[in-house]
């Protein structure tokens, strides 16, 4: 394994469920395909919470680790945890991958290291994708030229589900877990709880152990003494 990755601090980690199999594109379709067939050296793709970035950056790691590659995964929401230097050298790995990358934004440390590792990546033909909660032109970076880098390729925005997606999207998951969840039951859920993806399928997650353990078909009586 490249010596970069021995820079990682520990407790990160990729989910076991973050895999493109597991993804549900609905108006997402084209970045899908294009974060899955890998073909892209750089990708930058941008939206807000819910609409799947960690899940599409995680699910790249988890193909590239099956594929014989060695990939990283570094989210940078928890910034002042980690120190700049921690980008020095990762162009040794075959995928480079860096979660909410706003978090940059006013920290020229940060910021210059990022366009050297893009440079670097550039000259070793390593691959880097990228996730914001904004497009690049959006970040207020103090460095121009890092802007320019963001954009060397593809730029994409992910949108959030409709209401109509969101139940889909569960009884997709349901399904992939051996469950049955009708159109009733995902409106219900939809109803009473959080309407973000990530807390339905947190829920989605507590009602198959419930249901498992109660040996009970998820229904909205059933479901309903779970949420009381």
């Amino acid at each position: 394994m490249p010596a970069s990755a021995a820079q990682l601090p520990l407790g990160i980690g990729l989910k076991d469920t973050a895999t493109f199999d597991n993804f549900f594109p609905a108006k997402n379709a084209l970045v899908y395909e294009t974060l899955r067939n890998g073909r892209e050296q750089y990708v930058y793709i941008w939206g807000g919470t819910g609409t799947g970035k960690t899940h599409l950056l995680q699910a790249m790691c988890h193909a590239a680790t099956s594929a014989g590659d060695y990939p990283l995964y570094l989210p940078l929401a928890n910034l002042h945890e980690l120190s700049p230097e921690i980008l020095d050298g990762l162009e040794k790995q075959d995928l480079i991958v860096l979660d909410d990358i706003h978090f940059i934004s006013s920290e020229p440390e940060w910021e210059t290291r990022l366009f050297h590792l893009y440079n670097r990546a550039r000259e070793a033909g390593t691959r880097l994708v990228v996730s914001s909660s904004m497009p690049p032109t959006g970040l207020h970076l103090g460095l121009p030229d890092l802007v320019s880098r963001l954009s060397w390729g593809p730029v994409f925005q992910l949108e959030a589900l409709s209401d109509e997606e969101k139940c889909a999207a569960l009884q997709f998951r349901a399904v992939r877990r051996g469950l049955e969840l009708n159109d009733e039951v995902a409106s219900y859920l939809l109803k009473r709880c959080p309407r973000d993806t990530e807390s339905l399928f947190n829920l989605l997650d507590r009602l198959d152990q419930a249901s498992l353990s109660a040996q009970r078909r998820l229904t909205i009586p059933f479901i309903r003494t779970l949420l009381d």
